[in-house]
């Protein structure tokens, strides 16, 4: 897992804790949507979907820290909707640093030169920026043209002033081998982000696009050809060795969706991020209301064909911390 040194022990530690605490469900990290509001309709997404009633609202600064605190998760990534559109977003990343959190904001980033001027450069922080593609594959994703290029600038900018930054990128069924190496080529040896996080596209039932999600043997024929001749070594992802095994059909895991929770202006949602089967207001009912039993691939038909890193990445990380061969052989690949 190519993380910081002091943010890889900042998780072993905390996982540590939790073994010696002997509990069985606990969180990693969290997906914390203080809004739904985009200013873009990409096509593989469902949130701007919500009624316009909803689209409006945003969540407190005191609701969004108070959700962490009571979870506990040393890590957050702030998504939506665009986080930048929150007037508030800088000092809701502000407060969670200070209280010694892992955080990554998730933008696409049009707005960011814009607010870049709100944050400060800080180890724990970094923007998390959506890159789908090069150019004509990227601004396809989103639906508008121009995107790519504003995106890469805004990189470059936030590069110069300091900050760390790392891109998040979503494949479909559209995409090739060859499409996935360019855009891991560039992002690594010409964009030079910090890192990078993939995932196979997850059916959302909201989205625009229903006809493009990989299924498990696309997504396991796609990365395997991608990674091939040792590829997956040049390149800078934030993953564990053992994530991109599983992408590769080499590993299978069971899904551990409550290791990633996901608190919106609608609360705790029930299962995951990429489901919606209700909401409750606390974490502890999230934990003990939720059948954890009756998701994941094999349970659950919505889950079929997910191999998506917010079920199987917490799988694989403790799987990793959990073997002495494979902490190894992380910390030999970052």
């Amino acid at each position: 897992m190519d993380m910081p040194w002091h943010q890889t022990l900042r998780l072993g530690t905390y996982l540590f804790k939790q073994k010696m605490l002997r509990r069985e469900k606990y969180p990693i990290i969290v997906e914390l949507e203080p809004l739904f509001a985009c200013n873009l309709a990409c096509a593989g997404c469902g949130k701007i979907a919500h009624p316009a009633s909803v689209l409006k609202q945003r969540m407190p600064v005191e609701q969004a820290v108070g959700a962490i605190d009571e979870c506990g998760a040393p890590m957050v990534s702030i998504a939506g909707g665009e986080p930048l559109m929150h007037k508030q977003i800088d000092e809701i990343v502000q407060r969670l640093l200070d209280k010694k959190k892992i955080v990554f904001l998730c933008t696409n980033a049009v707005l960011l030169p814009k607010h870049l001027h709100r944050f400060t450069p800080h180890r724990n922080f970094a923007f998390m920026v959506h890159i789908d593609g090069l150019r004509e594959r990227h601004d396809a994703s989103v639906s508008k043209e121009g995107v790519f290029d504003q995106a890469v600038d805004a990189i470059k900018q936030a590069q110069a002033a300091g900050f760390r930054v790392m891109t998040n990128t979503t494949f479909f069924d559209t995409d090739t081998p060859q499409d996935v190496i360019d855009v891991l080529d560039f992002l690594n040896d010409d964009l030079k982000v910090d890192n990078m996080q993939i995932s196979p596209g997850f059916a959302y039932e909201k989205a625009p696009d229903q006809e493009h999600w990989l299924g498990v043997e696309q997504t396991r024929e796609l990365f395997r050809k991608s990674f091939a001749d040792g590829r997956r070594k040049k390149w800078r992802l934030n993953h564990s060795p053992l994530f991109l095994d599983f992408l590769e059909g080499k590993r299978d895991f069971d899904c551990t969706a409550w290791a990633v929770p996901s608190y919106s202006i609608k609360g705790w949602q029930k299962p995951c991020y990429l489901l919606e089967d209700g909401y409750v207001d606390t974490y502890r009912e999230l934990i003990d209301d939720t059948d954890w039993d009756a998701y994941g691939r094999g349970k659950d038909d919505r889950c079929s064909n997910c191999m998506a890193h917010c079920g199987y990445e917490p799988t694989a990380v403790v799987a990793t911390l959990g073997s002495l061969r494979e902490t190894l052989r992380a910390a030999v690949s970052s």
